[in-house]
């Protein structure tokens, strides 16, 4: 069977798993490979980049490796060349339990209970819930949806499309070592910037991509595209920021401003100026279009790698 096909199987598979079955709740691939990226951190951490670019080196690396070790096992076969592109493309994503945490915290909200949708928020995002009213929670739930459409599910599908189970692997890898290492704390600051910077470049063509389909499947696509173009640049992330103006802009919301991670105060430029305060239906709405954005992801994966397959030959 051509490699396109067997993307294309085994991608449709693998996202339509995570839709009916969700992460695992033991045992998550992903868990493990934290676990060996945190080993090999006890064992390499030094206050230095070069320390730290081997972490990432080694980590990534073997990521990379053994997903083209297991794609090269199952070639001769076809049947467990797509079920293998489907295992890796249902352990990379995480498409439904992104949509089950926000919507979790969106019904504390709507019962009233701001305590419980500010002790579920730190299993959606970084922010100090403390900090946080209940629209700033609503707020804080649809940037993350929109932020990690792009990271949990968009870009891994791009990065399969380019280089199969290598790619979906490696990407997984990448985009977790900056969860774990990426961010500016004291003890990150100069070990995590290899893996910050790497994260940087493999989500950039993800992002982009999330954010034309949020102006395609949204409400307001003239809205997404003015929101994107006037202020994703003003955004500190090169790649949060496209997505999230995109998502603003389509939802007709605004989004950013003034927030706090682990206390440190952070005042970011407000995303689609002229949308109005973000309200706790907009939760729904936000999980809605992440959906239909993921959908027509894996068409243009598919596509891609169709596409990718007929200029090689």
């Amino acid at each position: 069977m051509r490699a396109d096909r067997v993307f294309a199987y085994g991608a449709a598979a693998g996202l339509l798993g995570d839709q009916l079955l969700g992460d695992p709740r033991r045992g998550h691939p992903v868990a493990v490979f934290g676990r060996a990226a945190g080993a090999v951190e006890r064992v390499l951490w030094r206050d230095h980049r070069g320390w730290g670019a081997l972490h990432t080196a080694v980590c990534v690396g073997g990521a990379v490796a053994l997903g083209a070790a297991a794609q090269s096992l199952v070639r001769p076969s076809r049947t467990a060349s797509v079920a293998l592109t489907a295992a890796a493309t249902w352990a990379v994503v995480g498409g439904t339990s992104l949509a089950r945490e926000a919507r979790t915290v969106g019904r504390a909200l709507e019962a009233g209970d701001v305590g419980a949708a500010r002790a579920r928020l730190p299993h959606l995002c970084g922010r100090d819930p403390q900090a946080l009213d209940a629209d700033g929670i609503a707020r804080a739930v649809v940037e993350s949806v929109a932020e990690n459409t792009s990271d949990a599910v968009v870009g891994a599908l791009v990065w399969g499309a380019v280089g199969g189970v290598p790619g979906l692997l490696g990407f997984r890898a990448v985009n977790t070592l900056d969860a774990m290492v990426g961010h500016r704390s004291a003890r990150y600051r100069r070990y995590g910037w290899a893996s910050a910077r790497l994260d940087d470049v493999a989500g950039w063509p993800g992002a982009r991509l999330t954010a034309g389909l949020a102006t395609v499947a949204g409400g307001d696509p003239a809205g997404a595209v003015r929101a994107w173009r006037a202020d994703a640049g003003r955004h500190p992330s090169p790649n949060a920021g496209p997505v999230e103006a995109s998502f603003a802009g389509a939802l007709g919301v605004r989004l950013g401003g003034t927030l706090s991670y682990g206390g440190r105060v952070e005042h970011r430029p407000v995303l689609n100026r002229e949308g109005r305060s973000v309200e706790v239906g907009d939760i729904e709405r936000a999980v809605r279009l992440s959906r239909r954005v993921g959908l027509l992801a894996l068409g243009v994966s598919v596509a891609a790698r169709a596409l990718l397959r007929g200029r090689a030959s």
